[in-house]
């Protein structure tokens, strides 16, 4: 029985050290990559403002290649293998594949069907 016990008390342990952080960077995928949810979900302006700033190929390798880092960091804040590698080597290569678009001069191209320039007009 109190073997059991102390399993459970490491086990809420592991969960309170989590990192927030690396959670974050999920919800600043959705609203980077799917502009829509800026118009039907109630966000502040500051938050609009803050991801309308990825507007080109340079600045979304900046973002992505900063939310690998976080998910890179995480990991060392838990030394033990996670899921979070999953997270930081899709970052990185989201990241570098962003880069690889600026440097070879390719404009950045958003969607329509999920949320870029020209959904106002149909949604109003």
């Amino acid at each position: 029985m109190g073997h059991q016990k102390l399993a459970d008390i490491n086990r809420r342990q592991d969960a309170d050290d989590d990192v927030p952080l690396d959670r974050c960077s999920a919800f600043v995928i959705l609203f980077l990559e799917i502009p829509l949810l800026l118009r039907i979900c109630p966000t502040s302006e500051k938050f609009d403002t803050f991801i309308r700033r990825f507007e080109t190929n340079y600045t979304r390798a900046g973002i992505y290649g900063i939310m690998s880092l976080i998910q890179w960091l995480s990991l060392l804040v838990k030394p033990r293998p996670t899921s979070l590698i999953a997270a930081a080597v899709f970052l990185l290569i989201t990241a570098l594949f962003y880069a690889l678009a600026g440097v070879r001069g390719q404009g950045f191209v958003g969607s329509k069907t999920l949320g870029g320039h020209g959904v106002a007009q149909m949604i109003v």
